[in-house]
């Protein structure tokens, strides 16, 4: 099914786009949510009138993603974890462990816009990559301590 997107929608499309999805995709996520219109005539011109208005809510959206990732330049991410004698972790940091750790200092991000690089299974400095937008993406340097 030909649909075009209204929001930015990662590893799919940007505004305006014309892509072809499953039908069920459509129907069931992104005609409900609004990210998306059948590819009709009506619905072409519906979505040239909205366009400005689109435009200024991918702004919006783009600024607080901004100010998110300057939010976490300034924030130090730390665990405490139990290790071996050869500081390997029993288990590993996991991205919800930090979105956990982040949404108890009011950053709200999504499962999807944390990328941990490698598996964080040792103690000391780790980098992970954060993309709260799309086109957007920032280094953020976690670290684990013996408990």
């Amino acid at each position: 099914m030909k649909v075009i997107l209204t929001t930015n929608i990662k590893k799919l499309g940007k505004v305006g786009d014309l892509i072809s999805v499953k039908n069920g995709f459509a129907r069931n996520f992104l005609f409900p949510q609004k990210k998306a219109l059948r590819n009709t005539k009506n619905n072409k011109e519906y979505f040239d009138k909205i366009r400005d208005e689109i435009d200024k809510k991918e702004a919006k959206k783009k600024d607080n993603a901004l100010v998110l990732l300057n939010n976490l330049k300034d924030l130090k991410i730390e665990f405490i974890k139990e290790a071996d004698e050869n500081n390997q972790l029993y288990g590993a940091v996991s991205k919800k462990e930090i979105q956990q750790f982040l949404e108890e200092r009011d950053i709200g991000l999504l499962s999807d816009d944390i990328k941990i690089l490698q598996t964080i299974k040792s103690l000391g400095e780790h980098l992970i990559e954060v993309s709260p937008y799309e086109g957007l993406i920032e280094k953020i340097k976690v670290f684990v301590k013996k408990a």
